[in-house]
C-alpha cells in the first residue's frame, strides 16, 4: 500500500491504509466522502479505481476550493455542504445510493494549524472555529460572550468531560469585560484552574468542546447515522473515523441498533487505532478509531 501514500506531509490522510484495505473500492462504482479535507483519502480511492466516481463534501469552503484547483483530473463530483444532507447530495447527482461512505471527523492540519480559524490554543488567536467560515453563523467567540455560566459549564462538561467545567467557565465569564476574547485569555483561565500536568489535555477539552458547540457537531453526525443506511447499496461499506469518545459512543450505538434490525453487518467488534509507525510520523492520529459496517441485503 505504500505506493498510494500521499507525498504533502502538511495533508496526511489517517488510517489511509486501513480505509482502503475495509471500503471494498475495486467493487465500488461510486464513493460519498463526506468530509473531503484536503482530498487525501479520495485521491488515494481513485487511484485504486480510476473508475469510481467521487462525491466529494466538506462544510469548509476553503477545502472545496483546495480541491477544485488540484483535483480536477478526478472522476469526482464536490459539495459545499455537511455530510448530513446525504440525501440531498444524492438527489442532486440524481442517484439512489452509493457503494462507499467515509466520514473523517478529525480536523485537518490545515485547519489546526491556521491561527486565523481558531482552532488551536497554541496561537494567539480570535476563536472563530467554524468549519463554514464563510457563513454568518456564531464564532466560538461569540458563543463565550452571549451564553451565561450555566450554558458554558455544560458545554464544557458534555462536549470536553472536564471536571473543573464551572469554575473555568465562571472564571471566563468574569474575565470578558476586561480582556479580548481571545485563546490566550482561555489558556490563561485554564493555567490559573488546573495543575501543570494536567494542563495540556484541558486545554484539548475545552478547546474541543468550543468547537463542537460552534458547529453543531454532534447533531450533524446524529441526523447522519439516522438516515445513511438508506443511501448505501446492498453490501456496501461504511467507515466512520472518530476522535473523541462521544462521537465513538455515537458511532457504536447507531452500527449496534442497525444491526439487531438486520440491516447492518459490524466488521468491528472493536474499533481499529492507528499503528505505532503511522503515529510516529503524524500524531494528530493517536486518538482516532475506525468503525466499520457493511449493509445486509
Amino acid at each position: 500500500m505504500n505506493n498510494i501514500l500521499p507525498i504533502d506531509m502538511n495533508h496526511l490522510p489517517v488510517m489511509l491504509e486501513e480505509t482502503l484495505e475495509n471500503l471494498n473500492i475495486n467493487q465500488s462504482k461510486n464513493f460519498f466522502d463526506g468530509t473531503l479535507g484536503f482530498g487525501g483519502h479520495s485521491e488515494a480511492v481513485t487511484k485504486m479505481n480510476n473508475e469510481c466516481f467521487v462525491i466529494g463534501v466538506d462544510r469548509d469552503l476553503e477545502a472545496i476550493n483546495f480541491c477544485k484547483k488540484n483535483f480536477n483530473h478526478l472522476n469526482i463530483s464536490l459539495h459545499h455542504d455537511s455530510y448530513e444532507n446525504i440525501d440531498l447530495i444524492l438527489n442532486r447527482e440524481k442517484m439512489k445510493d452509493v457503494n462507499a461512505i467515509l466520514l473523517d471527523l478529525g480536523l485537518s492540519s490545515y485547519q489546526l494549524d491556521n491561527p486565523i480559524r481558531g482552532f488551536s490554543y497554541r496561537d494567539k488567536n480570535t476563536l472563530d472555529m467554524r468549519f463554514d467560515n464563510s457563513s454568518h453563523s456564531i464564532t466560538a467567540a461569540e458563543i463565550i460572550s452571549n451564553y451565561n455560566i450555566d450554558e458554558l459549564t455544560t458545554i464544557f462538561k458534555e462536549f470536553g468531560e472536564e471536571r473543573h467545567s464551572y469554575l473555568i467557565a465562571k472564571k471566563i465569564k468574569d474575565r470578558l469585560d476586561e480582556n479580548e476574547i481571545n485563546s490566550e485569555m482561555i489558556v490563561e483561565v485554564i493555567n490559573s484552574v488546573t495543575p501543570f500536568k494536567y494542563r495540556k489535555k484541558t486545554y484539548s477539552r475545552i478547546f474541543q468542546a468550543l468547537r463542537i458547540e460552534t458547529n453543531h457537531e454532534l447533531e450533524h453526525l446524529k441526523n447522519f447515522l439516522s438516515k445513511f443506511i438508506n443511501y448505501l447499496s446492498p453490501g456496501g461499506r461504511v467507515i466512520i473515523i472518530s476522535y473523541h469518545s462521544i462521537e465513538d459512543r455515537l458511532v457504536k450505538r447507531s452500527f449496534k441498533e442497525l444491526h439487531q434490525d438486520g440491516k447492518l453487518k459490524i466488521i468491528t467488534k472493536k474499533p481499529l487505532i492507528p499503528s505505532e509507525n503511522e503515529i510516529s510520523y503524524n500524531s494528530r492520529s493517536r486518538s482516532a478509531k475506525m468503525r466499520i459496517g457493511e449493509k445486509i441485503g
